[in-house]
């Protein structure tokens, strides 16, 4: 472990919207993470999701793969994924759990284990999920005020399309430690608008500022007990012409097991990106052509799955 990042802190909770949009515009170009308290998800609800996770990731194999990835929903296992497609290594060191939009069960597009094995499993993941997407949805709207366009700007081609990722590390090999290219998550910046990310306290995750400048210089992104560690996606940075920043992240070993949840808040599928009035000009023209979101976000899927 190195130097700790200084994330900035944002309160949600704040009755003086402007004031929490600004800290929020200044946090996503110096750093494009931060810290957001007062969210509105009860931490023992958080601390329940967790508990449910663990519980699911330690079932035995043959249990979870019956419940295989599909539609971006259900488990994928050790490896299964490699979000740094430089390195030579046979994947990532994680297995990972999807659930999609709730209203999508009427085509019970997301699985669920069985309630004779996990019998509040569903109930609380769903009830952690909606708590969690109207967080999001206050976040987003602040976003908005922080870009000068309309408070329901990323709203207005359709409803949000948010995805819950359950994320457990295991520890393997001697000590804990394999081959040292294999890591728990690769270094890669995130693919969607806006990620909010708890964890169980382990340490592991880092973030690189500036991935120009060789080598990489990583700070560890402490934990602070109840609050979301939030980024900016690359969609994000499309929309705003780079003026926020999608900022390379990963996770290490550190053998110690870990496990986190991370929610992934991305526009409708039918929304095009383009970047906003707000974050060009004449002397800073738009450096990404428009590309509709569903579009964007199939591409970069298909080349991370193994």
């Amino acid at each position: 472990m190195g130097v700790e990042a200084q994330l900035p802190v944002i309160d949600l909770s704040s009755s003086d919207r402007l004031a929490t949009a600004n800290s929020i515009h200044q946090a996503c170009m110096d750093y494009g993470f931060f810290y957001l308290i007062n969210h509105g998800v009860e931490n023992e609800l958080i601390q329940k999701a967790l508990e449910e996770s663990t519980n699911f990731f330690s079932l035995p194999l043959e249990e979870k793969v019956k419940l295989p990835w599909k539609d971006h929903r259900g488990y994928t296992p050790l490896y299964a994924e490699k979000l740094d497609t430089s390195l030579r290594s046979k994947g990532d060191l994680k297995e990972t759990f999807y659930i999609g939009p709730l209203e999508d069960d009427i085509s019970h597009l997301n699985h669920w284990p069985s309630q004779e094995i996990l019998p509040s499993w569903r109930f609380t993941m769903e009830l952690y999920y909606e708590k969690i997407l109207a967080a999001g949805k206050k976040l987003t709207s602040l976003i908005a005020l922080a870009l000068n366009v309309e408070e329901d700007f990323f709203l207005k081609d359709g409803p949000l399309n948010p995805f819950l990722r359950l994320l457990h590390y295991p520890v393997l090999g001697e000590q804990g430690f394999l081959d040292e290219k294999v890591l728990g998550a690769s270094a890669h910046s995130d693919y969607g608008m806006i990620t909010l990310l708890v964890s169980d306290g382990v340490p592991g995750l880092q973030v690189c500022r500036d991935k120009s400048i060789e080598p990489q210089v990583w700070e560890d992104v402490h934990h602070i007990s109840g609050a979301f560690v939030v980024n900016i996606g690359d969609m994000m940075e499309r929309w705003t012409n780079c003026l926020y920043r999608s900022t390379l992240h990963r996770v290490i070993r550190t053998g110690q097991e870990r496990y986190s949840m991370a929610f992934f808040l991305d526009p409708c599928p039918d929304s095009v990106v383009e970047c906003l009035r707000s974050c060009c000009s004449e002397a800073c023209p738009p450096r990404f052509p428009p590309i509709r979101s569903g579009d964007y976000l199939n591409e970069r899927y298909r080349l991370t799955y193994i």
